[in-house]
């Protein structure tokens, strides 16, 4: 009983700081502009399956991909095993399905454990790997200043939870396999667990089953613990990249939509017809803070993965300019979660802090930098588009403050006047081409 009630405690407040930091997770996107997807529905589901689901761009880096792929796998078959052990916790019983199929199926309870087995010690293997790569080979674009402090250490948590979390697994079920054997208890047969059972040689069968249960609590902590900090943490993408690849148009890379302001007086200079606007209202240009980007743009900044595949590509930040697409995005967020607590501090009410994303968080340098090459969303395995944001924050430098470089106002006041970039009156056309 005292486990069981222990069990559900556990399991209440990891559900309820969870949902309560979800819930503000979802009204912090709310804050964005509506964002809609022209696609149709199966396009888009098509797009899930493609990107998020079968990590199709991963694989633009074959040895990373196979790796994460190793903890990706292990993490969904795991999610069958944890069915039983909520069962179990709310029961306080032990292996009730597994018991269940004992008379009848047990070779197919017996080959799930196996395969999550298996998973997990790939998973493990993953797990070192990614260890190695961030904090031994020092890989450049895991080392990069955007990820000193916070980042750097939030990964790392994460990944020594997965050793965590394979280890409750292996600590359960090795025990408990030593424990059938020299019991000769009828049960499973369990592949790797049976192979590293000697190591509980000379313990005494109540301390085998103590350890048993330990490795059961070990991994439940684990998961719950997992689930209480996904939302603090970078990993969110598990959850976030499937709306995320959803809600993305495949077929407008690169694509830079036009200025409904502007379209408006194009219009209206033109003498075409134009829907009535509010005549009080200010047009305003581009973005400067993150109630001007779309929820898109902002679901974007929470499904970051910061796995530097953007900036590694990134021409600008190749040849040491200061933009980085992936600070980009991890701004973006920081400013979102900076609003979020503003304005759950004020009832949901916001009050100007004197701050914006642009200037306090992401720099004019940085934004100048850009190409609009497109190359960090072509990288980004699950469709995030940095590039998006920097053009309308840097349309907002341009046409709301006027910052922009002499040679570039030039250029401004070419094509306003002779619609060109080139000084020639477009009566002489064709003398451009000379």
């Amino acid at each position: 009983m005292i486990s069981i009630l222990v069990f559900c405690l556990l399991l209440a407040v990891v559900i309820f700081f969870s949902i309560k930091k979800y819930k503000r997770i979802y009204s912090n996107i709310q804050l964005g502009k509506t964002y809609s997807n022209p696609n149709g529905t199966l396009a888009k589901l098509k797009n899930m399956a493609l990107i998020a689901l079968g990590q199709k761009k991963m694989f633009s880096r074959p040895i990373a991909a196979i790796f994460h792929l190793f903890i990706y796998i292990a993490f969904v078959f795991t999610q069958l095993e944890l069915i039983e052990i909520l069962i179990d916790g709310f029961t306080g019983s032990h292996r009730i399905l597994g018991h269940a199929m004992l008379s009848c199926c047990s070779w197919l309870y017996t080959s799930l454990i196996n395969t999550i087995e298996i998973l997990s010690l790939l998973a493990l293997i993953a797990t070192v790997v990614f260890l190695s790569r961030r904090n031994l080979l020092k890989l450049p674009r895991l080392n990069m200043a955007e990820l000193k402090g916070w980042p750097m250490k939030d990964a790392n948590i994460i990944l020594i939870g997965e050793i965590f979390l394979v280890f409750g697994i292996f600590l359960m079920n090795g025990a408990e396999s030593f424990y059938m054997n020299i019991t000769s208890q009828e049960g499973y047969s369990f592949f790797i667990s049976s192979k590293i059972a000697f190591i509980f040689n000379g313990l005494h069968p109540e301390t085998v089953v103590f350890l048993s249960k330990f490795g059961w609590w070990m991994h439940l902590i684990g998961i719950l613990g997992f689930i209480l900090y996904l939302p603090h943490s970078k990993h969110l993408h598990i959850l976030l990249a499937f709306p995320n690849a959803y809600l993305s148009n495949p077929n407008a890379k690169g694509h830079i939509a036009y200025m409904p302001e502007i379209l408006h007086e194009i219009k209206s200079m033109m003498g075409e017809p134009v829907e009535a606007s509010d005549p009080n209202a200010m047009p305003k240009f581009g973005a400067k803070d993150i109630f001007d980007l779309s929820q898109k743009n902002l679901l974007d900044a929470y499904a970051c993965t910061e796995c530097g595949r953007c900036t590694s590509a990134c021409p600008a930040n190749q040849t040491g300019k200061k933009l980085s697409p992936r600070k980009i995005m991890m701004d973006t967020r920081d400013r979102l979660e900076e609003v979020g607590k503003l304005m759950e501090a004020n009832n949901n009410e916001w009050k100007e802090d004197g701050k914006s994303l642009l200037h306090n968080y992401i720099s004019v340098e940085e934004l100048r930098g850009c190409t609009t090459c497109n190359a960090c969303v072509e990288e980004c395995p699950i469709n995030i588009s940095p590039l998006d944001i920097i053009v309308q924050l840097r349309r907002n430098l341009i046409m709301e403050e006027s910052n922009s470089p002499q040679e570039w106002n030039g250029m401004f006041g070419n094509i306003e006047n002779n619609g060109a970039p080139w000084k020639f009156a477009q009566s002489e056309r064709g003398n451009w081409a000379k």
